[in-house]
């Protein structure tokens, strides 16, 4: 999985380096004059259709990081943890994932390995599940194909195809659990892969020391 991974992120990387030239392109054309087309012979009206399509694409995927980035803090506000929690989140990842101080802790360790890319689609499906409106739900449901399931974004999460299709068939109709399986799956690795480490990791066993001391103190 971890070579799968890699290979994806330098498709990703590729995608990402190609796609502003590409958007570029038609702009250009459009500067040189009706006459001149890089996309045509006969004349230049689909390259003003290619200039306004990239230009919405664009829009559309600056409106989508704007709107997830205001949606999602930097982290979710909590009381800080106990020493009590702090242990109990070495007693299973589901204790962890149960706190917002736990998701806090794990989510800074994620940044540190360049995955918190996980957390966030976690936490954004959770976040869909609350709602009720039908439009809300199909917006939020964009989004997040847009932002953690498109190939064509840096944030997007490792699945297999068989849960990518079940989120294809789903996003015909959303809905809050359209990302039920996929969710589960990301869930799943974070627990197997990611949480191990954090257990080991210098932010969990700093933050347990300084609350031991603060414990032995009091």
């Amino acid at each position: 999985m971890g070579s799968e991974r890699m290979e994806m992120r330098k498709r990703q990387m590729s995608a990402t380096q190609e796609t502003p030239g590409a958007a570029q392109a038609p702009l250009s054309a459009g500067n040189r004059g009706s006459n001149a087309c890089c996309f045509c012979w006969c004349c230049c009206c689909s390259c003003s259709c290619l200039t306004v399509r990239n230009q919405d694409e664009e829009r559309a995927r600056r409106t989508s990081h704007e709107l997830q980035a205001e949606g999602i803090p930097n982290c979710e506000e909590s009381p800080a943890p106990t020493l009590e929690e702090v242990n109990a989140w070495a007693q299973s990842f589901d204790k962890l994932m149960l706190t917002p101080a736990g998701r806090n802790a794990f989510r800074e360790f994620l940044r540190t390995e360049f995955s918190e890319e996980n957390m966030l689609f976690w936490m954004a499906c959770e976040e869909l599940k609350q709602e009720s409106n039908k439009s809300v739900i199909e917006e939020k449901a964009r989004l997040i194909y847009e932002d953690y399931i498109s190939i064509l974004s840096p944030k997007e999460v490792s699945l297999d195809s068989r849960v990518r299709e079940v989120i294809n068939r789903n996003m015909l109709e959303p809905s809050q659990h359209t990302f039920d399986d996929a969710q589960l799956q990301i869930y799943t690795l974070m627990h197997r892969d990611s949480y191990p480490r954090f257990m080991n990791s210098a932010i969990y066993k700093d933050l347990l020391q300084s609350l031991s001391e603060k414990s032995i103190e009091a």
